[in-house]
Parts: structure tokens; sequence; C-alpha cells
């Protein structure tokens, strides 16, 4: 058979899950299966892996590449890019061969499988956490779906070597995660059913190794978002804090990112909270509820974020390092990085860039209208 042919064949070759993932970008080209380089060679120490299905997601999230909802009604987006950059596609074989690599991908420390909200994902998530733990021995967390899952499945995910738990509630109120991934956009999300799983997570997972992902930009104030950093913290939850950033053929592809001192002032709440220093309750809001005073002496928050560390991607951690999960540039472009709008860290931010980043922690100047109403977002299946 000669190559064209078999290259033929193996474009009609259906690649789905478990044997195919797709990967982000930034771990394609930490594995050598893209071209390329990260603005101030950032490195990714986690590699993030993707189910992938022929008929997709069935979520409606308003917010995300992966929507069941961009996936039917937009044809310019049928390869379903995801965080505004290609996810290719490689089989676990490949994957594997490559994590094994240890002279060249050393580095790495973790692998993340996130789950699309389908129940082929259910079996097939333990199948590859469980090759993935005894083929290469790295750490592996899961971003599960909360929607399809229950405590015994946790078990066996747990049993599979995952170590680490991951749940993206994303929204910080009940009122917008209906808004944006349940009810009133006819989606199968339920704030309740993520929390119940969440506390389920807890008993099977223990404290601080579960953790859930929120966005800064959805139309909360910084109030209610620093109430719910205060929630997860009170329950030894982990927090994964990332800023909005639109999704081109998405319901929100228009909206426009948080402004830069909101989120700064959220990153900085976050690990106030997070790393016991500060309470919710101590802190002082305005009347629109913007966070004003973080509830400690002002030289202690000064010697704070002199560390930078606030500032930097809150995620998983690696074997050897505080942060494995470093998502370089995966909710701002390098071009944000260069002029300063860096919104998390892939590195220890530089002098020049805290002396920034402290300007941007008193800027209210380009702050939006709270709780501002979107367009109207589609809701039903035509």
């Amino acid at each position: 058979m000669d190559k064209a042919a078999s290259q033929e064949i193996e474009d009609t070759v259906s690649k789905e899950s478990p044997e195919y993932l797709q990967m982000s970008l930034a771990a394609a080209m930490t594995l050598g299966l893209k071209s390329g380089s990260f603005y101030k060679d950032a490195t990714l120490p986690c590699v993030n892996l993707l189910l992938t299905y022929e008929e997709g997601c069935f979520a409606r999230c308003a917010y995300c590449g992966l929507s069941f909802v961009r996936e039917c009604e937009s044809e310019l987006h049928k390869d379903k890019s995801f965080i505004r950059v290609e996810w290719p596609t490689h089989d676990l074989n490949t994957i594997i061969q490559k994590l094994n690599s240890k002279e060249k991908y050393s580095h790495v420390e973790r692998v993340c499988i996130s789950m699309l909200t389908n129940k082929r994902a259910l079996q097939d998530t333990i199948i590859i956490a469980k090759r993935i733990k005894n083929e290469t021995g790295l750490l592996v967390s899961g971003l599960i779906t909360p929607t399809i899952v229950n405590k015994d499945w946790l078990i066996a995910l747990k049993n599979a070597g995952v170590d680490k738990l991951g749940i993206a509630i994303d929204a910080a109120t009940p009122e917008l995660f209906d808004k944006f991934r349940g009810k009133d956009i006819r989606g199968p999300h339920r704030w309740e059913t993520y929390w119940k799983i969440i506390q389920e997570g807890l008993q099977v997972f223990e404290s601080k190794n579960v953790g859930i992902h929120l966005i800064v930009g959805l139309g909360e104030t910084e109030e209610e978002m620093a109430k719910i950093f205060q929630q997860a913290a009170d329950r030894e939850v982990l927090i994964h804090l990332f800023s909005f950033f639109p999704e081109p053929g998405s319901p929100l592809e228009n909206r426009e990112q948080p402004p830069i001192g909101q989120y700064r002032r959220m990153q900085l709440a976050r690990f106030l909270i997070e790393e016991k220093k500060a309470r919710v309750e101590n802190m002082k809001f305005d009347n629109e509820g913007g966070l004003i005073d973080f509830g400690i002496p002002e030289q202690f928050l000064k010697e704070i974020v002199k560390t930078g560390i606030p500032f930097m991607t809150s995620g998983c951690p690696g074997s050897t390092l505080r942060v494995a999960c470093t998502r370089p540039y995966a909710n701002s472009t390098p071009y944000q990085a260069y002029i300063g709008e860096c919104r998390n860290f892939p590195y220890s931010p530089n002098e020049k860039e805290l002396e920034r980043i402290q300007h941007q922690l008193s800027d209210f100047s380009d702050r939006v209208s709270l709780h501002s109403s979107d367009a109207e977002l589609v809701s039903d299946d035509n």
C-alpha cells in the first residue's frame, strides 16, 4: 500500500477516546508534537489532555468553545478550537511514548485529563488514567464533569491513580451559573450538583486534593467572587483562577475581558483567603462591590505583593513544583503579556512587572458595569 492510500485510510478512522485524545497547543509544543516556543521561555510541566468524541460535548456553556450550541450553529468552528487555540488530536500510545522520553521531557511532572459532558467519558476517563499512571508513573489529575458522575465513580477514579480532582464551577453565583451554564440556557449543569460532587470529592480524595475553577468576568462583583473564595477555603478546597477571555463563535464572543485591575484584585484576594492570611469578612467593598481594602496591614500586604506569587498561575502541584499546571498564556495573549497585562504569570514576575502589578491593583478606572446585561443568549435548538 502506498503512502497516499495509507494516509487516506488513516484520515477516515474515527479518532475518539479512549484511543485518541486532544491536547492543548501548549502541551503539543511541550511534547514536540507541534513546533513553537513560549514567550519568555515559559514552560508547561503539566500536559493537558481532553477526551474527544465525534458527537462532542452535550453541555451548552455560553462561554465555551466546546459548547454543543457552538458545534451545532457554527460551521466556521466545526473543528472545535478551545481557549482560542488549536487542540490537536493524537493517539494515546504516542502521548505515553512522548511522556516516557525523559531525556527530552523530564520537566513534565503531571498529566491532567479533562472530561466532556458525554456519558462515554465515564469509562474512558478511568481507562486513560490507569494507562497513564501505570505506564508513565507521572502524577495524574482529573478535571471532571459533576453532572454525569457519582461517588462510586470518584472512588474508581482514585483507584485508577488520580490524586487531584478538579471541578470547573466557573461562575461565582448560582444566578450566573444558571445564566451561562444551566437552566437559563437549557444546559444540563446545576449548581447544587456541582457542590454535592465537591463534597463527595472531599470525602474520597480528602482536603486540599480537590480544586475548583473560577472565571473572573462573567458579571459577578468582586465581593461575590471573594465570598466564594472564602466558601471554598473554609472547606479546604483549592481555587484555580481564570480570567474570562471571549471564545469566537460562542454566545459570549462579544463580551469583553474583565479589566486588569479587577483581575489583579481577585488574584490577590484568592491568595490571601486560600493561604489563611485574610478573611472576606474583614475586607471592605464599595457600593458597587469593588474590593477597596484587603483587611490586613498595608505593609504586610505590600510584602505579599512583592513575592509575585498571588499573580502566578494557580493549579495542581507537581512532584517538585508548587504549581505544575502553569497554562502559559491560556487567558491572555503573548502580546498582552508583552504590554503588561499577562493574566496568569507562568513564571515569577520580575521587578518591572511587579511595579506594574502594584499600579494595576489600585486601578478602578476601567471597571465594567457590574451585573451588566448580556446579549440575549440562544436557548432553543434551532
